[in-house]
C-alpha cells in the first residue's frame, strides 16, 4: 500500500487516524507486508500482499471472491478486445474522461478491476475497495500503479473520511448489501461538497421478464456451494442461449422462457465472439444465482435516498 493513501483514510468505528503501525516487509513508499493501527483505541489491520485488510470476506460476499478469481479478466477491455466497459462507464456517469484527470475517486465494489482499469487510463487518483480477495485479482490485472489504492473492505465498515473524495463510482454493488439505503448515504458521506457520485442498483419489477427469472431459483441457488452452482450455470447457460435464439422468430415463447430459465443473453453484442458471449453470459447468471443479498429497488425509493 501506499502510505500517501492514509490520508483519506479514517477508523469507521471512531473516525481515529489510520496509522502505519509496522513495516514487516516492503519499502516506506510501498508496504507488502505490514499493519495498520489506532494510537487511541488500538485498532489493528493487517496489510497483506500489499493491500490494506479491514475485512475478511463471509458466506453474504464470498460468492464474489469465487466469481472473479474464476473470471478474472473476461470483462476488462485490455483483456478482451473491446471497449464495452470503458463504453458502460463513460455513458453511464456521463463524466468525460479529461474531468478525472488528478482528481480523488473512490470506486466501491472494484471486482476484478474492468472499471479500475478506466479510472487509472483518465488519469484518476484512485482508491478502490471490494470485500473480498477480489482485490488481489484487481492488483493483478491493473497493478501496480502509482495512483492506485487498494483496500479490502466491506461498504458498511469501509474506513474512510467524511468528505475524502472528488468522485465516488459504485456500480453493480448496493442491491448486494443487507441495507441498500443506509449504504448509498455511507457513499454520500464520503464525497466532498460539490462532488459528484454515480452509483447503480437493480431495477425492481413487478412483471415476469428474463431479468426476474433470479428470483424463481435464488431461494435454493445461493445456498449452493459455489463451484457446484458454477458447473450447472457452466452446463445450462450456453445449449440455452441456443434454444432462446431460436425462439426469436417467436417472441412470445422466447419471453415466456426468458421469465423462467434465467440466462443473461448477449448475442448481438457488438465487439463479443460467440466464445464471449457464453463466457459473459455464463458470468452474469452465476452473479445473479449466487449472491447472497439481491435487493432491487423502485425508482421512487431511489428518489427518496437522495433527498
Amino acid at each position: 500500500m501506499r502510505p500517501a493513501a492514509l490520508d483519506a483514510l479514517a477508523w469507521p468505528s471512531c473516525g481515529h487516524a489510520v496509522e502505519v503501525g509496522k513495516i514487516v516487509r516492503g519499502a516506506p513508499e510501498r508496504i507488502e507486508e505490514g499493519e495498520l493501527t489506532d494510537s487511541v483505541c488500538g485498532h489493528r489491520a493487517q496489510i497483506r500482499r500489499f493491500i490494506p485488510r479491514f475485512a475478511k470476506g463471509g458466506p453474504d460476499v464470498d460468492s464474489f471472491g469465487y466469481q472473479w478469481r474464476r473470471f478474472a479478466r473476461t470483462q476488462l477491455d485490455r483483456y478482451n478486445g473491446t471497449t464495452l466497459s470503458r463504453q458502460r462507464f463513460f455513458d453511464g456517469t456521463g463524466w468525460a474522461p479529461q474531468e478525472l484527470a488528478g482528481q480523488r475517486i473512490l470506486e466501491a465494489g472494484c471486482g476484478a478491476g474492468r472499471f479500475t482499469d478506466i479510472l487509472l487510463s483518465s488519469g484518476a487518483d484512485v482508491y478502490a475497495f471490494d470485500a473480498t480477495e477480489a482485490v488481489d485479482v484487481c492488483l493483478e490485472n491493473v497493478g501496480p500503479h502509482p495512483r492506485l489504492s487498494l483496500i479490502q473492505a466491506r461498504l458498511e465498515e469501509a474506513p474512510f473520511k467524511p468528505g475524502a473524495f472528488d468522485r465516488i463510482f459504485c456500480y453493480g454493488v448496493l442491491q448486494h448489501v443487507a441495507d441498500p439505503r443506509a449504504a448509498f448515504v455511507r457513499l454520500v458521506s464520503w464525497l466532498r461538497p460539490g462532488g459528484a457520485l454515480a452509483a447503480d442498483v437493480y431495477r425492481r419489477a413487478f412483471m415476469p421478464s428474463r431479468w426476474n427469472a433470479r428470483h424463481l431459483w435464488r431461494p435454493v441457488t445461493r445456498r449452493l456451494p459455489k463451484p457446484l452452482l458454477y458447473k450447472v450455470v457452466e452446463r445450462y447457460v450456453p445449449p440455452w442461449i441456443e434454444v432462446e435464439n431460436r425462439c426469436a422468430r417467436i417472441p412470445k415463447l422466447r419471453g415466456l422462457l426468458a421469465s423462467v430459465v434465467p440466462c443473461w443473453n448477449y448475442t448481438g453484442t457488438p465487439g463479443l465472439t460467440a466464445a464471449q458471449i457464453k463466457e459473459w453470459a455464463v458470468l452474469d447468471t452465476f452473479d445473479a444465482l449466487a449472491a447472497w443479498h439481491d435487493h432491487p429497488q423502485t425508482e421512487r425509493a431511489v428518489e427518496e435516498w437522495c433527498r
